[in-house]
C-alpha cells in the first residue's frame, strides 16, 4: 500500500497543491526511494543499506503517520537529542531527513523544508583510536596468515576495508608497484567505489608488494581473478567477512598486543592518515594518498599529489611499520 501511494503521488504530481496536502511523510519516504534509492539513482549498495537501516530503524517509526505539514523542526531536533545514537550518527539521521524533504520540494509537494532550521553537531563524542608505530608493530606480532597481510596492507595504504576485501590479485601490479581500487564490497555485494577520487590507483612499496607476493605463493587462490584475501570456507568465491576476521584475530590481536580502546578495521585508515601528517607530508599528497574528494574548500581541488611524492610518502610510513633500512623505493610511475 505504501508503494501504491508513492505511485499515485508520482502519478497526480500535476494536480493542484490542496489535493496533495495530505500526503504523509510514509508515502514520501517511499517515493524517495523510487527515484533516488534506485538502480539508476547512482547510490552505491553500502549508501543504499546505511539509509535503509536509518529509515527503518530511527526515521520511520516516530515520523511515518505525520502528514508532511506536521512535521515541525523544534519537534525534530527535540527528538533527535532523545534518540541513544553519538552526534555523528545523529547528524545522518538529520541529513537524511533534510534530502528526503528537499525531495518533496523538487517534486512541488512541500514548499519548505522543516529539517534546514533542525541544529545537529555532528561533532564526536570521542576520539578515533589511532595506533602507534610500536602498537602497530606488536599488533601484527599476534596476527596470523591472511590477517597479518591485510592489517599490513591496510595500515600502509589506508583503503577502506571494503576496497580492501574486494581486491583480485589482477588488481596488483608488481611489475610497476601499484595497486588499482576498482570496486569496493559490502556484505558480500561489489559494488563502485564511494567516489570517483576513490578509484584512483595506489603506490605500492616494495616490501609492501614482497608481502602481498609472499601472501600470493601460500594462498590457496592465486589465479589474477582470484579474490586477494578469499575466503576457504566459501571455496574462494567470497573475500573474507570483515566482521568475522575482527571477531576472531584483529580483536584478541589487539587485546595480546596491549592496545587499549576499542580497534576497527577503520582504525588502520586514521593511523595512516595520523602517521603521514606526523611525518609532515604535502597535504595535497595526503589527500591523494586517501583518496578524498576534497580537503577543504580553500585546496586546489584540480591540483594533483605529484605521485613520486606519494611513492616516498608510503615508503616512510612501512619502513617505519617493518623496522626496515630506510632506502629508496622501487620504482616510478
Amino acid at each position: 500500500m505504501r508503494a501504491v501511494s508513492a505511485l499515485r503521488a508520482n502519478i497526480n504530481m500535476e494536480s493542484p497543491r490542496a489535493q496533495i496536502q495530505a500526503i504523509s511523510f510514509d508515502t514520501l519516504v517511499e517515493h524517495y526511494r523510487l527515484k533516488e534509492m534506485g538502480e539508476d539513482a547512482g547510490k552505491t549498495f553500502a549508501t543504499c543499506e546505511t539509509y535503509e537501516g536509518y529509515l527503518r530503524k530511527w526515521i520511520l517509526p516516530r515520523w511515518k503517520s505525520y502528514r508532511l505539514r506536521d512535521v515541525k523542526s523544534v519537534a525534530v531536533e527535540e527528538w533527535l537529542k532523545s534518540l541513544p545514537l553519538l552526534n555523528g550518527s545523529r547528524a545522518k539521521i538529520r541529513n537524511m531527513m533534510h534530502a528526503i524533504f528537499n525531495h518533496a520540494m523538487r517534486w512541488e509537494w512541500h514548499d519548505q523544508n522543516p529539517i534546514s532550521r533542525v541544529r545537529q553537531s555532528a561533532k564526536r563524542s570521542r576520539i578515533p583510536v589511532v595506533l602507534s608505530i610500536v602498537q602497530i608493530q606488536a599488533l601484527l606480532t599476534h596476527l596470523r596468515e591472511p590477517v597479518r597481510t591485510m592489517a599490513l596492507v591496510d595500515v600502509s595504504t589506508g583503503l577502506r576495508i571494503g576496497e580492501l576485501l574486494a581486491l583480485q590479485w589482477q588488481d596488483i601490479d608488481f611489475e610497476n608497484f601499484e595497486i588499482s581500487v576498482t570496486r569496493s564490497i559490502s556484505l558480500q555485494h561489489i559494488g563502485d567505489c564511494k567516489t570517483e577520487a576513490s578509484r584512483k590507483p595506489v603506490p605500492m612499496d616494495a616490501e609492501l608488494a614482497e608481502a602481498l607476493w609472499s601472501w600470493r605463493q601460500n594462498s590457496g587462490y592465486p589465479k589474477p581473478e582470484d579474490w586477494v584475501f578469499a575466503s576457504p570456507a566459501k571455496d574462494g568465491k567470497q573475500p573474507y567477512w570483515p566482521g568475522t576476521l575482527y571477531r576472531a584475530h584483529l580483536e584478541p590481536a589487539a587485546k595480546a598486543a596491549g592496545i587499549p580502546g576499542k580497534i576497527g578495521w577503520h582504525t588502520f585508515r586514521h593511523t595512516f592518515a595520523t602517521l603521514l601528517k606526523a611525518n609532515g607530508e604535502d597535504i595535497k599528497t595526503v589527500q591523494e594518498l586517501l583518496r578524498h574528494a576534497n580537503i577543504s574548500v580553500t585546496m586546489n581541488v584540480y591540483a594533483q599529489g605529484v605521485t613520486e611524492l606519494k611513492r616516498q610518502a608510503q615508503h616512510r610510513i612501512v619502513r617505519m611499520v617493518t623496522g626496515g633500512k630506510d632506502k629508496e623505493p622501487e620504482g616510478t610511475a
